[in-house]
This record gives C-alpha cells, structure tokens and sequence, in this order.
C-alpha cells in the first residue's frame, strides 16, 4: 500500500506542476499580447495623424516622416478606403494576391468584421477610413501560449510514463533478486529434510509420518522451483486445464477449513489442453484461492466456471466474501498493495506477471461488490 501512495503523490505532483506552468504562461503571454495590440494601434494612429498634418499644411518634413512611419510598419496589415469604401491604398499583405481585387475586398470584409478602425480627414475631401488586422507577429504570439502548453503536456506526460516505467522496472528487479534468493535459501534445508525423510523411513517401517513429512517436502522444492523461474522465461508444456484445477484444489481442501466449499463447473465438454508452465500456473490458482479464503473469513463458496471459445480459455473464480471497491481493481495487481496487516502484495502481482508475461494471457476483476463477493478471470490462448 505504501508503495502506491508514493507513487500516486509523485504522478499528482507532476500534474499539478504542469498545470502551475501552463496557467502562469497562458496569463503572462496573454497580458503582453494585449500590450503589444495597443502598441500597433498606436502606430496607426500615429500614421492618420500624420496624414492629415501632409494634407493640411504639405511640408516636406512631414511628408518625410508619414513615409518614414509607414516604411517602418512591416507587419500590421493595412487598408486605406474612402468614405464611399473604395480602397486607395493597403500595405503588408499577400504580395501575391493582391492584384485580385476579389482578394482586397475578402481582407477589408474580414477587417471591417473584427472592428478595428480609425476614421479621419483629408482636408475638405471627407472622411477616410483606416482598417487593419493583428500582425503576423501578434498573431503568432496568441497562438504561442497553447503550442508552450501543448510542449509542456508532453514533456510531463513523458516524464510521467518514464517515471513510472523507472520505478516498475526497478520494483521488477527487487523482486526478481527476492525471488531467486528465496529458492536459493530453501535449496539447502529442504536437501537436509529429504535426507532426514529417508532416514526416518529406516527408523518407522509402516508409519505414515515419513510419506507426510515427504508431501511436504516435495511441496517446499516445488515452492523454491517457483521462485527460481521468476525473471526467467519458462518452459511451457501442453498441459490439461481441468486436471491442474483438480490438482489445486485438492491440495487445498486438505489445508482449508471445512466451512469452504468449492464447486467447479466446466462448461466446455470436453479436455482442453493449453501450452502451460504447470509450476507457475498452479501457484497462481493457489494464490487466487488463497485470497478468495482470506476474503470469506474461511467461510464460504469459493466457484470455479471453465468456459472456451475457438480462440481462448476463460477461468472465472468466484467467491462469497466481502469485495473489492472499484476504485481497487486494478490496484490490486500491483506489487506492494495490500488490505492484509501482515501482507506483501505480492501475490497477484506475480500472479498477473505469470499469466500475462509468460503465457500471454489476461488475468482481471471481471466483477466485485463489497459485501458480496469478487470474480477474478483468467483469460488465457485456448488450444485444443
């Protein structure tokens, strides 16, 4: 559980920098786009005023400095009309397309439209109009603010799945090396016991305690076999689905409590056999059933349906016992998350890396509802 905390607040903290950045952006880039809009429209205010100086009082110096202040506009996209709105001059737009008058008329309509304008006046000669639109410029600058916010998404989105691959790959080498370590320590005491078997044997003819004893010690080797395969690709062998089911169960009816029943119904008809690691694959039914235990309190209806298609096999386990909240069900697969005191939440993650890594089937809550009991699904490549 602690685990994923860690890992959710690390994922929450990126988003809301993210968004921190991204809201300061928009609203620092906006503000300087509305002062650089009033900056451009100074400018052609500055432009009229200059024209109407030309007109009233035709000095040179101010002819020179309306030319120099209309040479220095290269970017603000202009059209000067007459009162009647015939054009009679512009400046700034397509070089290319600007001797179709279809053209001229389709940028003054679409001026005219957004609604910036200034009036003035040539002399006696009426009123002039001067309409213009946003600068390339400007309109690159409104458009910046969601492409730095678009950038940003992605970098943090990749740095989300880079993290979280990071820490999965991590955790997955922590319990590969836990794993391989645990065989390797069960190795020498379990020799120690087959010996010892075999001595009582020698000691008890006719008792049953050695041939128990052996069971057990059989299981604790196939047990350090397990947790040697792991990080390893096992081999699969054609293997029949009802009898690994049997063989699961029987081990752990003799190991439960009388109050569980277990009940299998097979609806295929017939003996399936799938390429399976028989080692692996039982220890993940084992586990499955573990928790559906664990769940029941020891007490209840534990539902094994077999189910097929021409493409794949379907397990469905069902128990009796107390659920698992929505919010949970993919959680539950993860390593470290656990709802038991002295729990390692590693069993349905090995579980889950069994069935999906090696065997490239699926393993999922099909459904849960707390208070009435949880099917898990193994899906798996059917081959008859």
């Amino acid at each position: 559980m602690n685990i994923y905390r860690k890992k959710f607040i690390w994922k929450v903290l990126l988003i809301l920098v993210a968004a921190v950045i991204g809201a300061g952006s928009l609203f620092y880039t906006s503000r300087l786009v509305e002062q650089i809009k009033a900056e451009e429209k100074k400018k052609i205010e500055h432009w009229a005023e200059a024209t109407r100086l030309v007109v009233n009082e035709e000095e040179d110096d101010i002819l020179n400095f309306l030319v120099s202040i209309i040479e220095e506009n290269s970017t603000v996209p202009v059209i000067l009309t007459d009162e009647y709105g015939i054009i009679t001059s512009y400046i700034n737009l397509d070089t290319v397309k600007v001797s179709d008058p279809l053209y001229l008329n389709d940028q003054l309509l679409k001026m005219k439209d957004k609604g910036d304008v200034i009036e003035f006046r040539f002399g006696e000669n009426g009123r002039n109009y001067i309409y213009y639109r946003d600068s390339t410029i400007l309109r690159k600058l409104i458009y910046y603010p969601y492409i730095q916010l678009g950038v940003i998404v992605i970098f943090i989105t990749i740095a989300y799945f880079a993290f979280s691959l990071a820490r999965s790959a991590e955790q997955n080498q922590v319990w590969v090396g836990m794993s391989k370590e645990t065989a390797h320590q069960l190795g020498t005491p379990t020799s120690s016991l087959s010996g010892w078997v075999e001595l009582l044997k020698l000691k008890l003819p006719g008792s049953d305690l050695p041939d128990e004893l052996a069971t057990d010690v059989a299981r604790l080797e196939k047990i350090a076999d397990r947790f040697s395969k792991i990080g390893s690709r096992p081999e699969l062998h054609e293997e029949s689905v009802q009898d690994v089911i049997k063989g699961s169960l029987n081990y752990l009816k003799v190991r439960s409590s009388s109050r569980v029943e277990f009940r299998v119904i097979d609806n295929t008809r017939e003996d399936i056999k799938i390429p399976l690691n028989l080692s692996l694959f039982e220890w993940v039914l084992e586990n499955i059933f573990k928790n559906a235990i664990d769940a029941m309190a020891g007490e209840g209806i534990i539902t094994i349906t077999v189910n097929s298609n021409i493409n794949s096999l379907f397990i469905d386990i069902l128990d009796t016992g107390k659920g698992i909240p929505k919010s949970a069900w993919k959680n539950i697969f993860k390593p470290g998350y656990t709802t038991k005191p002295r729990g390692w939440g590693l069993g349905l993650s090995l579980s889950k890396r069994i069935v999906e890594m090696y065997h490239q089937g699926k393993i999922y809550v099909k459904h849960s509802e707390p208070g009435t009991g949880t099917c898990i699904r193994i899906v798996m490549p059917c081959c008859s």
